[in-house]
């Protein structure tokens, strides 16, 4: 572990441990939080990712400047690509941003911890199993989450079915509620295609304890990727029905929805 960690910080670049340095998250004498977020790990998983998000995925982003630099946020957008490309490129977004840089958490599925090894690398990089009270722990200690209100309905979605946002549970909105967190929409175009799925094999999936298995490309491929990151939205902790909370999330998912067709109007071609 020792061994690992000395290499992942000598392959770090300067420039990028400089921003992970300006992120600030208490960590304990080891060098980790509660949930298992390591420093180190952060800056060589920004090291890998810089690749993919600059010349790979080509990508685009807008409005990054919109998440607040403190506080407790929600960044909630559309899920796709059968891989959480989207929300990797999202937390290299705001990590690497100019001003204030911050790393979101991520609210991974439940079956990631299941895998070994990437279950305690997504933790080490500041992934945490998506279940309302790590949601509502991370909010209390003032953090930045990723959430994709869709979950699986969206990263597993067909290519027929790309860019129609799934239902919306109301989960994120009681907690941003709750916990006075601003919510920062975030409309993701082209991860759609990095990973196109054309059927999904329901028995084998089932059989194996999985969401999905998808027919889907053997490869990523490198389709040019738009972030766009709305104004920042407040909602007050009010006595209302659950039908307002609703409409409360259907205001949000709205707003998700303009910002895709933003990305999707600046693509001139897929690739």
């Amino acid at each position: 572990m020792r061994l690992r960690k000395y290499i992942e910080s000598k392959l770090t670049p300067r420039e990028l441990e400089n921003k992970v340095n300006q992120i600030h998250k208490p960590v304990g004498s080891l060098g980790y939080d509660p949930w298992g977020y390591n420093t180190e790990s952060l800056g060589f998983g920004l090291t890998l990712t810089r690749f993919l998000y600059d010349k790979y995925f080509r990508v685009e982003t807008t409005g990054v400047e919109n998440i607040p630099s403190h506080g407790p946020v929600m960044i909630i957008g559309n899920h796709s690509g059968q891989l959480p490309l989207d929300g990797m490129l999202i937390g290299y977004a705001i990590a690497t941003r100019e001003h204030a840089p911050r790393f979101p958490r991520c609210m991974i599925e439940r079956f990631f911890p299941t895998v070994p090894y990437v279950g305690n690398y997504l933790n080490e990089l500041g992934g945490v199993l998506g279940d309302p009270v790590n949601c509502a722990k991370m909010l209390a200690n003032d953090e930045a989450i990723i959430v994709f209100p869709e979950g699986v309905r969206g990263s597993g979605k067909l290519y027929r079915d790309r860019y129609q946002l799934k239902r919306f549970g109301n989960g994120f909105m009681h907690l941003a509620m709750q916990n006075n967190a601003t919510i920062v929409p975030v409309g993701v175009v082209g991860c759609e295609e990095t990973i196109p799925a054309f059927a999904n094999i329901s028995p084998l999936a089932r059989r194996l304890g999985l969401p999905y298995v998808p027919l889907a490309a053997p490869v990523v491929l490198p389709a040019k990727v738009y972030l766009n990151f709305g104004e920042p939205m407040h909602f007050p902790y009010d006595d209302i029905s659950e039908e307002e909370v609703t409409g409360r999330v259907e205001q949000v998912k709205r707003s998700i929805s303009e910002l895709i067709n933003q990305g999707l109007s600046k693509r001139k071609r897929l690739f």
